[in-house]
């Protein structure tokens, strides 16, 4: 059976064709006892206990299966979150111990109607990105056998891949919810920090540890997300979520994307190439690609390891490893057990120089709507790391280590395949809070790509872009047509103040587009003439908190101000309008029909003549 979506779940069950009693119990039964991918599967009483809840949720909601978001869908937890009355191991027997209580996320996707299958494996105690150390046997890649799967939710990201579970989740310090998803072709999100809770998760690094999420579409980890994205107060790492973060946003063709100046592959040419290729694929889309400065992010991503960080290791489980150095994977034990050398001065000058580096990204962010980097910059057969087992871990989390320490999201994505038919993943990142602009990036380049599910042939759906019909409540949805564009000069006016994009559209073909004398930066001003001479000028929509509203309105002079616009589907909205007398000395640049246009054209005679 091809791999099903969590939609293709919720639709069986609307159908009537199947009941969760029947799919469930089926699904338990097929999962092989030797599968390496497994530590724990539910067994039939804790499957029927679950079962019998489910029924009790639907009944408490009149039997409407749609006000439960995940109906009956199947899901599987990486072996270092809670699940009351199974045990959690950590990928370390002597370890383990049964909880009374759930993890915080596994509580609210049961709230919602989804079913626990089981436990998946990983390396132990989360320190890892290879899938290959674990006392319960290394789990090999979806696609090749003897390549690595990834780490350290190994086995979450496989049993997705494979069709087993529509979604997973796993846990993300370093990049162990995203090089998985790069390794085995399905989509990895790691929220911003703090976003999903993560009590209930065994430790690694309690200040930087996410909860993550394995899907096979954009839009299941969309309607996952939504779910565990629930502030949870008894967590002190929590954080809830900004109310402008409700705003969705839409599809656009001027996306611009930051790439590395020097991306490093280790001399693996077959992963450049598939980079390289995806990148044109989104040039092919319309984004536009702009080369950053990776310096910053690159020395962040060593401080992970090479700093004070690895200390939170050993604050975790290291007295654990330190009593029972026989029951610890050897490669994880040296990483851990170098925790016990940072100095509290150590720490504090590392986080020095990490404020100046969170600087240096969020300059590098400011022009640009996502960095996109390969998920993994290379990958290695399992001999290959048995052979070298931390120098090439650690080449692993090149573009993945810093994205924590910086506060940023990230979404994994299916980035098309190698020479060698493996998959080769690719990674948007953007700053804290911006997790619905990474989504929207995501359908766009699901639409352009339609990558197989997992590891079948079976395509992934379309999905719909469609904008947010109203603005969230206490927003104005306000059309820009200049300097506050995407990547143009005063777009921060909008960012800093918390608005959302929301789509790119036009205005009705009756407006003229003048660029302005004596402005800088250069903008243009946008007059109505109804009476003909006019035509359809781009514009993008953002939703502006009512509350910063009237902060921005102060910014603007004349011969600028805020009307109304009318939309080429009708709808009327709040913009940038100019006063007629500024025609007299403007430029009419109408014949461009946007100003991006405009400028890019300036800039180009501008070269031409340099």
């Amino acid at each position: 059976m091809p791999p099903l979506t969590v939609e293709h779940w919720l639709a069986d069950y609307r159908s009537g064709d199947a009941t969760p009693e029947t799919h469930l119990t089926a699904l338990r039964r097929a999962i092989a006892a030797d599968d390496s991918a497994w530590i724990c599967v539910a067994d039939e009483s804790h499957l029927a206990g679950q079962l019998a809840a489910l029924g009790e949720r639907l009944a408490a909601v009149d039997g409407d299966i749609d006000r439960l978001p995940l109906y009956g869908v199947p899901f599987a937890v990486k072996d270092n979150i809670d699940v009351a009355g199974l045990p959690t191991t950590a990928g370390c027997p002597a370890f383990a111990y049964t909880p009374e209580t759930s993890a915080h996320a596994v509580t609210c996707l049961q709230a919602a109607g989804a079913v626990l299958i089981g436990k998946t494996n990983l390396d132990q105690f989360a320190t890892g990105l290879v899938g290959t150390r674990s006392p319960f046997g290394a789990v090999p890649n979806a696609f090749d056998e003897r390549m690595i799967s990834g780490g350290s939710s190994s086995g979450s990201a496989v049993v997705v891949a494979l069709g087993q579970v529509p979604f997973a989740l796993g846990t993300d310090t370093a990049g162990s919810g995203r090089v998985p998803a790069g390794f085995n072709n399905i989509v990895g999100l790691k929220a911003t920090c703090g976003a999903i809770s993560t009590r209930g998760v065994v430790p690694a690094c309690r200040t930087l540890d996410c909860v993550s999420l394995f899907t096979l579409t954009v839009d299941d980890a969309d309607r996952v997300a939504d779910v565990l994205i629930d502030f949870d107060p008894a967590d002190a790492y929590a954080r809830p979520r900004p109310a402008p973060a409700a705003a969705v946003p839409g599809t656009t063709t001027h996306w611009r994307l930051g790439v590395p100046d020097s991306p490093e592959f280790f001399g693996d040419a077959r992963a450049q190439k598939a980079f390289e290729a995806a990148v044109a694929d989104w040039r092919a889309l319309g984004a536009e690609i702009v080369t950053i400065d990776y310096a910053p992010f690159a020395e962040a991503a060593a401080l992970l390891y090479q700093g004070p960080w690895i200390a939170e290791r050993y604050a975790a489980v290291g007295e654990f490893i330190d009593t029972h150095p026989a029951d610890a994977d050897p490669a994880v034990a040296e990483i851990i057990s170098a925790g016990r050398a940072p100095r509290a001065v150590d720490a504090f000058r590392a986080e020095y120089r990490l404020a100046e580096l969170r600087r240096a990204a969020d300059a590098a962010f400011a022009p640009i709507d996502a960095l996109i980097v390969p998920t993994a910059p290379t990958i290695y057969s399992q001999a290959e790391i048995a052979a070298e087992p931390i120098e090439r871990n650690s080449r692993l989390g090149t573009y993945t280590n810093f994205v924590n320490l910086l506060d940023c999201c990230a979404l994994a994505l299916p980035g098309g395949f190698r020479d060698d038919g493996l998959p080769a993943g690719i990674t948007l990142i953007a700053p804290a809070w911006q997790d619905a602009r990474l989504a929207a990036l995501g359908r766009d380049w699901q639409n352009h790509r339609r990558w197989p599910l997992g590891n079948s042939d079976r395509p992934a759906d379309a999905i719909p872009n469609v904008a947010s019909p109203e603005p969230p409540p206490d927003h104005i949805r306000l059309a820009v047509v200049g300097a506050h564009l995407r990547g143009m000069p005063l777009n921060g006016q909008l960012t800093e103040r918390d608005a959302r994009f929301v789509e790119q559209t036009t205005t009705a073909p009756e407006y003229r587009l003048l660029a302005l004398a004596g402005t800088t930066p250069p903008k243009p001003g946008l007059i109505r003439e109804p009476a003909g001479g006019g035509a359809a000028i781009e514009v993008e929509l953002w939703d502006v908190p009512v509350t910063a509203f009237g902060s921005f309105v102060a910014l603007i002079s004349a011969p600028l101000g805020i009307g109304t616009l009318t939309l080429a589907d009708g709808r009327e909205v709040k913009s940038f309008i100019c006063e007629g007398w500024a025609a007299d000395t403007a430029r009419d640049v109408t014949e461009y029909g946007g100003w991006r246009a405009y400028i890019a054209d300036q800039q180009a005679k501008a070269n031409d003549h340099g």
